[in-house]
């Protein structure tokens, strides 16, 4: 007999918005960490929990429909099972859509896991009329059962009893598959294909030669890679082609209809409906919410409900962390004498403190919009905005599903890249890849909520939000649309979207994607912009101004001390050279030699110097064009009475450059990041280029044409 193992590995496997990552969230808590799977660009989520003295390693495999890898998801699924071996598969299903999520189950039981099945959203399930004879069920899939609702922590005890059981019965050895009789015709075939797997051997991979036949005859081409022997791939050719002879369909098509047979006899048997199904409540939201005429408008309206509460909860919170920062400042300030001109208090001051203060102080803006997206993504309300554009992105040449990467754009635009391999055709995935990063990510939201409050009335805060965030939005659709009818002219492949029940997001959830998010956004500031801040303060530090122009500025000093007659004209005199001496040590700077250089092209924008160096640093990651400008400002004027960076700004340009800025920040070309995995994605620096120059060109027409149409209107002046 076995030794007890201490410390097994659960695998948690499941459909899309089965509340997999609910229940993963209830087991591991803060316990968890993110990574990527090897050689592909698909999340790894790994946490772990204990139950009766033994550890478990808690892996969440991305959401799969099928053991039959038609996506990177489902590859990265099947192959941990296959090649990882965990001592369990936990299966997540639906309850309340039972046949629909068997199906993956029943491939399971094939590959011979050691299973558990959870039939989460078990209330849901009910409250629609089901009860399930969890004993029968148990019989037929050959697996223990636990009925769990998920966002409310029940059933979660005897979910890791379930576990823990199967895992220490079954070991690391799985359970003997499970072995589904596909009818006589096809039976015939994978005899004949098992048989000269088992005969050449000639595979790479520990799979079960029944299974790899069932995966062969699939058509399953990642699988056929691994078998070397010519004769096993000519034979599954002739069983396929007789197959679809003798039925009229494919065996996958075949072959999938035996699969949901099974479960059909299955539920026939054990799955009783107590009353006729009522349309639910989730049916009734849905008339309103994907109405063909109401649901773009309810779209758009929460939307500006979630600017407006960016704006209006996070403005106290932004006010306590800015004084936070000058009272920082302020003090490192005071270590040195009144009027030093040291370079360590200007580089800790200037460009420690007010470049990463001046992004940090936008957290709550970022945090608040990422608790908004959560609540709308756990809700199952981001399907419904995917479905409800899926009409206008048909007449783009895309559809639905390509909508997804842009709504994930709204959180960042490297994530969203990578989300475009959930798209078969590759024309599909380069237009939406390349037009994701018109999206408004994180990394823009503190440069809007840098220059909307500076130029705009409170009243238009939210509405100026929502303006730059639909623009965006729209100009991703004309330019997927121009992209389809030229460069990548061909067909849309056909799209499904299951929409999700409706659901009450759990507050550990919201607060664990939030905290995600925000953490990241974090590090960034203190790494990323750490380092970029202090480069660019270097720009406007170096190279300093000659000694006969310090010496000019400090005679002008000596004699209004000398000539002037009362305190205060002696003051704003002062304060005037001080001024004066920042803006000539600008110009001197590298920073300012840059900007001056790029006037001809930033003039017609109305745009000048200080703003160009600030682009500049945004294209290494777009919060530090905030942390720029702050830098910029403060040089030369930086004490306990200076002003804020918007009332400098406010006293510098007019609302019209504001929004130019945001316009010009919104088109223009992504982060280095953002250039670096659509390269990656596209395996073409080709296309990467091809995103940074047409952007930055769409970016800098757009922004020359509102700029002079709004100045030969006096808009803004």
């Amino acid at each position: 007999m076995k030794p007890m193992k201490k410390k097994l590995t659960a695998a948690l496997a499941g459909n899309p918005n089965s509340g997999k990552t609910t229940l993963f969230n209830e087991l591991t808590g803060s316990r968890q960490h993110v990574g990527n799977y090897p050689g592909v660009t698909v999340e790894r989520k790994e946490g772990s929990c204990r139950y009766g003295g033994v550890e478990l390693q808690i892996v969440d495999l991305p959401g799969s429909y099928s053991l039959t890898a038609y996506s990177a998801e489902e590859w990265v699924a099947r192959n941990f099972i296959v090649n990882e071996k965990p001592d369990v598969v936990v299966d997540i299903l639906d309850a309340s859509n039972l046949e629909r999520n068997l199906y993956l189950a029943v491939q399971l039981m094939e590959l011979g896991a050691p299973l558990v099945l959870v039939f989460n959203m078990s209330d849901m399930a009910r409250a629609r009329g089901f009860e399930f004879d969890l004993e029968k069920l148990s019989r037929f899939f050959g697996a223990q059962i636990v009925e769990t609702v998920g966002h409310k922590g029940v059933g979660i005890k005897e979910l890791l009893s379930a576990a823990v059981t199967t895992a220490q019965q079954n070991g690391s050895g799985g359970t003997r598959p499970f072995v589904l009789d596909y009818g006589r015709e096809i039976e015939a075939e994978l005899s004949k294909i098992t048989a000269l797997i088992q005969a050449h051997g000639r595979v790479k991979g520990n799979y079960s030669a029944r299974w790899l036949a069932v995966k062969l005859l699939e058509n399953d081409k990642e699988l056929k890679a691994s078998v070397a022997a010519p004769e096993v791939h000519e034979q599954a050719a002739r069983s396929a082609e007789r197959i679809e002879k003798i039925t009229g369909e494919t065996p996958e098509t075949v072959m999938a209809g035996r699969r949901y047979g099974y479960i059909s006899g299955a539920c026939q048997e054990a799955v009783r409906s107590t009353i006729e199904i009522r349309r639910t409540i989730s049916d009734r939201i849905d008339s309103v919410a994907t109405n063909r005429v109401l649901g773009l408008p309810v779209f758009l309206g929460l939307m500006y409900l979630v600017f407006q509460l960016t704006f209006t909860v996070g403005d106290p919170f932004m006010g306590w962390i800015e004084k936070a920062f000058g009272w920082l400042g302020g003090m490192v300030e005071g270590w040195w004498p009144e009027g030093s001109g040291s370079l360590l208090k200007s580089l800790l001051v200037d460009g420690v403190i007010g470049g990463v203060g001046g992004v940090v102080v936008f957290l709550p803006n970022i945090l608040l919009l990422f608790l908004a997206i959560a609540i709308l993504e756990d809700s199952g309300y981001m399907a419904r905005a995917a479905f409800i554009m899926d009409r206008l992105m048909h007449k783009i040449g895309l559809h639905g599903k390509s909508f997804i990467p842009m709504l994930i754009g709204f959180g960042c635009s490297v994530p969203a890249i990578m989300a475009t391999r959930t798209l078969e055709n590759r024309r599909d995935r380069l237009a939406t890849m390349l037009v994701a990063p018109l999206m408004s990510c994180g990394a823009r939201l503190p440069i809007y909520a840098l220059i909307i409050p500076a130029f705009f009335p409170e009243a238009w805060h939210a509405p100026m939000l929502w303006i730059i965030y639909l623009i965006g939005i729209l100009l991703a659709v004309v330019s997927a649309k121009m992209l389809r009818s030229t460069l990548l002219r061909g067909e849309s492949v056909p799209f499904v979207m299951e929409l999700p029940p409706y659901r009450m997001p759990t507050l550990k959830g919201i607060l664990i994607h939030m905290g995600e998010r925000g953490g990241l956004y974090l590090r960034k500031a203190g790494t990323i912009i750490l380092g970029l801040s202090i480069v660019l303060w270097a720009m406007t530090a170096f190279p300093r101004l000659p000694e006969e122009e310090v010496a000019h500025f400090e005679a002008a000093r000596q004699a209004v001390a000398a000539g002037m007659a009362t305190e205060q004209e002696k003051v704003e005199s002062l304060a005037a050279i001080g001024n004066e001496e920042g803006e000539a040590a600008l110009k001197h700077s590298i920073a300012g030699r840059v900007g001056y250089a790029m006037e001809p092209i930033l003039k017609p924008m109305g745009f000048d110097w200080r703003i160009g160096t600030a682009l500049i640093g945004a294209f290494a990651a777009k919060e530090v064009f905030v942390a720029q400008m702050g830098i910029v400002y403060s040089v030369g004027e930086a004490d306990e009475e200076s002003e804020t960076l918007r009332d400098k700004l406010k006293s510098a340009y007019n609302p019209l450059i504001g929004f130019c800025i945001m316009l010009f920040c919104l088109v223009s070309a992504p982060c280095m990041a953002t250039i670096a995995v659509t390269k990656r994605e596209s395996n073409s620096w080709r296309w990467a280029l091809f995103q940074l120059a047409g952007l930055t060109a769409l970016a800098w027409a757009l922004t020359v044409l509102v700029y002079q149409i709004g100045r030969a209107g006096g808009i803004g002046s």
